[in-house]
């Protein structure tokens, strides 16, 4: 059934609460909701109420297109100089025995190994260390750039660049230019865990502020680089630390347009000093990934990271608001399985993520980093694929 349908029903309803109503009208006529709106949809909503309306904006903005893209990851370092308590991933620098920290030559034989691949983007993130400073990635980008220039460099985070241009007395606007000028495309969104204090505190007091974290994307977009944003959610705050986190990224989109996409990460518990809280149910997912999807109205995407909540949950997803499921990834990222996702070996072929996407009846699309289209893989058919047969019926005269 079309969207609009389902939403025309849903306002038809008598039995509606007028809040939910009022939500409903505003969604219809394109108009903002509000911060208490917000949190009324976290507490009274229901998940069939979230997937209509959030389905709908979804269908409006990209009608059945669903975004991937071929890429893998180079994660130099897992010790830290922080500790974040939700953390599954970093070892302390005195754990170093647990850990590895790579060279500029090993990072960049990493991306060697992709030398005739089809793909598209590297993603690098990882810890925070004194060694991996400023030169470093200056050189790591420039000898990148170098030797694969059409390769999008997605670098580093604010808790990163935080570090990093803190040591060398640079401004975060100039320290995000002169990586710009060594090569760096693009930034990720991690790091923003729960921006509120009376959460970040609790869970990763040590490494940069909400005010930071934005400030460093704010002059990214001053740059005119395209950035992403997340949120840690599932662990110990409230809907409305949740809502307070997405109405800072709103206002900052609104001042800047610089976000591409917003992802909801969810907080896996194995493995880090919060096992003992426990996480939340895909139901919770999925609603979610509905309210951020309403809410986020200035955001163009909203992605799911099919290798953190698992391929099922990621389809799921598609029709609740999430309009892009990220890359193949490779079995390049150790973040996500090592804190407990269904993805212990997180690699997609294209041909495996095309048919996923299939499956739910929506439509492949990969995209570069910055969502132009490379190809569109609707009604594209693989060489190795199996192909219906068909038989001639017996004419009966």
């Amino acid at each position: 059934m079309d969207t609009s349908i389902k939403l025309s029903y849903l306002l038809n309803d008598p039995d509606l609460p007028e809040m939910l109503r009022t939500i409903a009208l505003k969604v219809n006529s394109g108009e903002r909701i509000s911060f208490d709106e917000g949190v009324y949809l976290y507490e009274h909503a229901d998940l069939g109420y979230l997937g209509v309306l959030a389905n709908y904006i979804r269908e409006k903005k990209h009608g059945n297109r669903t975004y991937f893209n071929r890429n893998f990851h180079v994660e130099p370092t897992n010790l830290c100089v922080y500790t974040c308590n939700f953390c599954s991933y970093s070892r302390l620098i005195k754990q170093k025995e647990e850990g590895w920290e790579m060279s500029v030559d090993g990072m960049l034989d990493a991306v060697k190994k992709y030398d005739g691949e089809p793909v598209t983007e590297v993603h690098i993130t990882g810890g925070v260390v004194p060694k991996q400073n400023l030169d470093f990635y200056a050189e790591f980008f420039r000898r990148t750039k170098a030797h694969r220039p059409e390769l999008h460099i997605k670098a580093l985070t604010p808790v990163e660049y935080y570090y990093i241009f803190k040591k060398a007395k640079l401004s975060h606007y100039d320290g995000m230019k002169f990586m710009k000028d060594a090569g760096l495309d693009s930034m990720p969104g991690g790091g923003a865990e729960i921006f509120h204090p009376e959460i970040r505190t609790q869970i990763a007091n040590d490494k940069c502020t909400a005010e930071q974290w934005l400030d460093i994307h704010e002059q990214a977009h001053k740059l005119e680089m395209r950035t992403n944003a997340t949120m840690l959610y599932g662990h110990i705050e409230q809907f409305w630390h949740r809502v307070d986190h997405m109405e800072r990224l709103r206002q900052l989109q609104d001042k800047t347009g610089g976000f591409q996409a917003f992802i909801p990460l969810k907080f896996r518990n194995q493995n880090n000093q919060m096992s003992n809280v426990a996480e939340v149910s895909v139901i919770e997912d999925l609603r979610n990934y509905a309210v951020a999807r309403i809410y986020l109205d200035n955001f163009d995407h909203i992605k799911a990271y099919w290798a953190m909540i698992s391929r099922q949950t990621a389809q799921l997803s598609l029709n609740f608001g999430v309009d892009d499921i990220d890359g193949t990834l490779d079995d390049t990222t150790k973040i996500y399985s090592m804190a407990g996702a269904e993805e212990q070996t997180p690699g997609m072929s294209t041909q495996e993520l095309v048919n996923l996407i299939k499956q739910v009846n929506r439509e492949p699309i990969e995209r570069d980093t910055l969502y132009n289209v490379v190809t569109d893989y609707t009604d594209f058919v693989f060489e190795d694929e199996v192909k219906p047969q068909y038989y001639k019926l017996p004419v009966i005269n």
